[in-house]
């Protein structure tokens, strides 16, 4: 099987699972899964585990230890700061939300879904290489807008937006400024600077277990709570907090960042090598951000004409390559991606090769040839059953 689906999900990394069995199996404390809040010893056993995690996160975003709240995800962190951000600021007056329109659906969703609960909501549209320009960003806050919620790094064609020019931007105005770096954090540094007050993280995105994340949010910014029951996390996301993958997420971001130059160095020549591969094929268009300073290191996104976006993904797995024609945090299908449409891309299909951790030359290098082939026979019109040893 060739693996070129890490955006959507990365293996978990030797750390993080090392971690996770620790604590799992052995609970950290002879055997027993005590509750992290309990005062007696098998409790404060787990909690050093859930403390050392929450100190990892802090440090790899340049935050403090009590800004970090652990979630179950990427999509309950946006939700958390996107809603508990915008509820708390409409206790002081502010209703209005600006956000773009190639976010990820765990904002976008939020923003809208706050939209129709008493809330405006602006959407700035991109380029074409869906960037968004930090002047249009910063045109449409108001003194009403609560929240501005701009990704670091877009999921599916992988172009970053200039998250330090929009944060000392927006450093002296009342809104709270947050970024979805779900995407951009296992290759480029993501910190809680000055005019910016919050980061999402997930951390299957980068080689911790699925199932887990955080939500980095600036103390001393109001935010409520999603969620409500015992007053975890300073009361912003209560209940039992889970020992095992907190510690699976401190390791893995640890190793992430260690981890940082060695993957950016080769997952630039490999993606390198499949745009070489991709451009020789008439009718493929490469989009996302032309400068490689502005699209992430890992991704590669593509434009097919004349082919079925449905055919192509039935060819390509048929032939042992894991790929997205979309973003794999959608429901599946072939459906265009509001990523797509938002940047004006119309190719018949489109497809997105990321790489990861364990990606290899010649995973890739193969990879590449199984592109080329898929691609010459669905334009030939054979039958891609054969691949599969069936007519």
């Amino acid at each position: 099987m060739l693996y070129l689906d890490h955006a959507a999900s990365t293996p978990v990394r030797p750390e993080a699972r090392a971690a996770l069995h620790d604590w799992l199996d052995e609970a950290g404390h002879d055997g027993v899964l005590g509750n992290p809040s309990a005062m007696h010893a098998a409790g404060r056993a787990n909690r050093v585990a859930v403390e050392q995690a929450r100190e990892a996160v802090a440090h790899a975003v340049g935050a403090a230890p009590a800004d970090v709240v652990f979630t179950s995800g990427g999509t309950e962190a946006d939700n958390l700061a996107v809603k508990g951000l915008a509820w708390a600021a409409a206790d002081a007056g502010r209703h209005h939300l600006v956000t773009t329109a190639v976010e990820h659906a765990a904002v976008r969703n939020a923003a809208r879904w706050l939209a129709e609960h008493g809330f405006t909501l602006t959407e700035v549209a991109p380029g074409r290489d869906g960037r968004v320009d930090v002047e249009e960003v910063v045109a449409a806050v108001t003194d009403d807008t609560a929240v501005v919620s701009v990704m670091a790094a877009n999921n599916e064609v992988g172009s970053c937006n200039d998250l330090d020019t929009l944060a000392a931007e927006l450093a002296e105005r009342p809104a709270v400024l947050h970024t979805d770096a779900i995407q951009a954090f296992a290759t480029r540094p993501v910190r809680l600077v000055e005019g910016l007050d919050a980061i999402s993280l997930s951390g299957h995105k980068f080689g911790a277990p699925p199932g887990v994340g955080a939500a980095v949010l600036r103390r001393g910014v109001p935010v409520q709570s999603l969620l409500h029951g015992g007053g975890q996390d300073r009361g912003v996301r209560s209940g039992t907090f889970a020992a095992a993958l907190d510690a699976a997420l401190g390791a893995g971001v640890t190793a992430a960042v260690a981890d940082r130059d060695r993957l950016v160095e080769a997952a630039r020549r490999q993606t390198d090598h499949l745009r070489g591969v991709a451009e020789s094929i008439d009718g493929v268009h490469v989009h996302g951000a032309s400068d490689p300073a502005w699209r992430l290191p890992t991704h590669l996104h593509l434009g097919l004409d004349g082919v079925q976006a449905e055919l192509l993904t039935f060819g390509l797995d048929q032939a042992g390559l894991c790929a997205s024609t979309g973003s794999a945090c959608s429901s599946g299908g072939a459906a265009t991606s509001h990523v797509v449409s938002a940047c004006g891309i119309d190719d018949d299909a489109v497809l997105r090769l990321s790489v990861g951790w364990t990606s290899t030359d010649e995973e890739v290098a193969r990879a590449g040839e199984v592109l080329v082939d898929v691609v010459a026979r669905l334009r030939a019109g054979q039958g891609l059953f054969d691949l599969a040893g069936s007519s």
